[in-house]
């Protein structure tokens, strides 16, 4: 029997994702009364520009008091849309206070803070769902903390921000530089204005963070997480994964250690081979792989940004803490029994592919061999080419330690028959 009384919602922001969010309430109110199993009342949507246009938007609930909307006490769930750190800490922990569970799309503030403000839901006995935090519209944090919590996740892999596999897509498909790539991106509204959080890989560090943390059953913020971006990557890498059989990713890795005693958690470019699923995936996509012990690969792909997808996430979780609501309980909360550290970049082991330019004379490459011999670093392929007194060596190791491969290029910077190291790549997924 379904209750009459409306469970009241609170909508904190109201751009592209809020006002979908809105629309979905509205015009799919019946349905969500019925999966709910009574209905959902849009009670007031804060907003830091109330003269702005906004379509199909009710005037009457928008206000600018985002603190007063939420410490009101008949509110019953936040949604959390506004994101950054502040205010939208403050305005979390005070809806927690006041009885309120939170809904919340803001990936910045849940991989810098997610510890306290579980605590703060724990300590109110509320909820705190955060699925459109990471991937859009894909099911991703809720298999990882639901559905895999009675199997062992070891590994984390995965495309999750669409902005920059926009870019590297371009770059492989087009031959076009980066400039050009981000400048497409740009003008087709795959990125912003100032687009640094994506391609300096803010914005998947963030995501790779949260889904560590939910993976491995452990404390993982931001600031654990190794970040490298892709202004770097140019055509002739692009060209040279080619010639390999691989295209360029840039890639959200997550990783328990073989003894499991710890995990690992990065952010960076890399080489995986065309026959990897995650290499088909095009434009601005996201995909994800999960390897579980006992459930194997798991593959999640979709639309990982925008407003329809991020607020299908979002009314999702809707929907499950309403429920919650109702039965008198909530959902689960923070799992960080397993207290693993997160181990440095320098410990976590790979295969690398090594541009560099040497003088063309004899010996040179027997030179190279032995620094690679000397630090500890296999070789796997070489190829060379070279004219006019000019080369180029392009090395593919077999998988060695960050560190490792680190004081290997570190030495081959010494030796005055090397003139420079073109590029240094990860090769994943293989």
């Amino acid at each position: 029997m379904m209750r009459t009384r409306p469970l009241k919602v609170a909508l904190l922001g109201c751009g592209v994702v809020g006002s979908e969010v809105t629309r979905i309430m509205t015009t799919h109110a019946d349905d969500l009364a019925a999966r709910i199993g009574a209905p959902v009342e849009l009670a007031g949507i804060a907003v830091r520009r109330p003269d702005k246009v906004r379509e199909g938007v009710p005037a009457h609930l928008v206000t600018t008091d985002a603190t007063a909307l939420v410490k009101r006490g008949d509110i019953d769930v936040v949604i959390e849309v506004i994101g950054g750190i502040e205010p939208a800490r403050t305005l979390i922990t005070t809806a927690f206070e006041h009885g309120a569970s939170v809904v919340s799309a803001n990936k910045a503030l849940v991989a810098a803070d997610g510890a306290a403000l579980h605590a703060a839901a724990e300590t109110n006995g509320a909820d705190l769902y955060y699925e459109a935090a990471v991937a859009g519209a894909i099911p991703l944090v809720r298999p990882l903390r639901e559905s895999l919590a009675g199997d062992k996740v070891n590994r984390v892999l995965g495309i999750v921000n669409g902005t920059t596999n926009f870019i590297l897509d371009k770059m492989d498909s087009t031959g076009a530089g980066y400039s050009e790539a981000l400048d497409e991106a740009t003008a087709l509204g795959y990125a912003e204005a100032d687009p640094t959080a994506d391609v300096e890989g803010f914005d998947a560090a963030a995501k790779a963070a949260i889904l560590a943390g939910i993976a491995f059953h452990t404390r993982v913020t931001i600031d654990d997480v190794h970040r490298e971006g892709l202004t770097e990557v140019t055509a002739a890498d692009i060209a040279s994964a080619k010639r390999m059989g691989c295209t360029v990713k840039l890639l959200a890795i997550c990783e328990r250690a073989a003894d499991g005693a710890s995990v690992t958690a990065r952010v960076h470019p890399a080489m995986i081979p065309l026959t990897h699923p995650l290499a088909s995936v095009r434009e601005a996509y996201n995909a994800v792989f999960v390897e579980a012990e006992a459930a194997g690969q798991l593959m999640f792909y979709g639309p990982g940004a925008g407003g329809a997808p991020t607020a299908s996430a979002v009314l999702g979780d809707l929907v499950a803490v309403c429920r919650n609501k109702l039965a008198g309980a909530t959902g689960p909360g923070e799992s960080a029994y397993t207290r693993l550290p997160v181990s440095p970049m320098g410990a976590v082991v790979t295969r690398y592919h090594i541009s560099l330019d040497v003088a063309d004379k004899p010996g040179v490459l027997a030179q190279v061999a032995t620094i690679f011999a000397e630090h500890g670093v296999s070789i796997d392929t070489v190829r060379q080419s070279g004219k006019d007194g000019e080369a180029s060596l392009v090395i593919v190791t077999h998988r060695a330690a960050d560190a490792a491969l680190s004081s290997t290029v570190g030495a081959l910077r010494e030796l005055d028959t090397v003139r420079g190291v073109a590029s240094i790549m990860r090769v994943e997924g293989e």
